[in-house]
């Protein structure tokens, strides 16, 4: 920081490109649920449940919401230029791999299994999977790496970052969007990384009433899950 408590050029320019890393700030759940998660993180466990699947390579995944859905108001502000709840549609392009199943089976085998780890894995509200073939192979490349950056862990300061932190499913708190713990007023906004294995939406309702019971009354809790562990 400068010496008025500002970002300095160098500070602000990481700020700018760990914020674009992270994608699109994609709704976990319903307006209720008050959280939303890195599409980066989100798309990394959706191509983790794609690898192995015989018959086809996954190339260019997004997330993104259904355009011609109605969105409605969050429950609580929701993290800068983060989407609204709404629901969302995953594109996927992939290549077949010739010698396999039939390859129309192979994709609807790839459809199911990327709607399976967004409601199961992670708790999005994806209600279409389209899937484009771009190509064949001869044979299945080696399976994605599937990780995003790693952001790190965030120090863990005040009760209410300390009360996100103990919550099991918690990995470490994080802060791509600044602190870990954002407060004003009558809000507060936890930014974490979700443990392997553990569902995001049920880890950030788990967060949102831990840190609520030290927050203060009449203040509303919002998390975003910045990275999820793969196992």
């Amino acid at each position: 920081m400068t010496g008025d408590g500002s970002l300095g050029h160098d500070g602000l320019a990481q700020a700018v490109r760990s914020r674009l890393g992270l994608g699109r700030l994609l709704p976990l759940g319903g307006a209720a649920d008050g959280a939303w998660i890195a599409e980066e993180a989100a798309a990394a466990v959706l191509r983790r449940a794609a690898d192995g699947l015989p018959g086809t390579a996954l190339g260019r995944l997004r997330i993104a919401p259904v355009e011609t859905a109605a969105v409605g108001g969050a429950v609580v502000p929701p993290p800068p230029s983060a989407l609204l709840p709404g629901p969302l549609r995953v594109e996927a392009e992939v290549e077949g791999v010739l010698g396999g199943e039939s390859l129309p089976a192979a994709v609807e085998q790839l459809r199911a299994a990327l709607f399976g780890a967004a409601a199961e894995a992670l708790g999005l509200g994806v209600t279409e999977v389209d899937v484009r073939v771009t190509g064949l192979l001869d044979a299945r490349p080696n399976p994605s790496a599937a990780v995003g950056p790693d952001r790190g862990a965030a120090a863990v300061r005040g009760p209410e970052a300390q009360a996100a932190a103990a919550v099991p499913g918690v990995a470490h708190l994080t802060g791509a969007l600044g602190a870990a713990v954002h407060r004003t007023d009558g809000h507060v906004r936890v930014e974490l990384a979700v443990s392997a294995g553990r569902r995001a939406l049920d880890v950030t309702g788990a967060v949102r009433a831990a840190v609520g019971a030290v927050a203060g009354a009449g203040r509303t809790v919002a998390v975003l899950v910045t990275a999820v562990e793969l196992p």
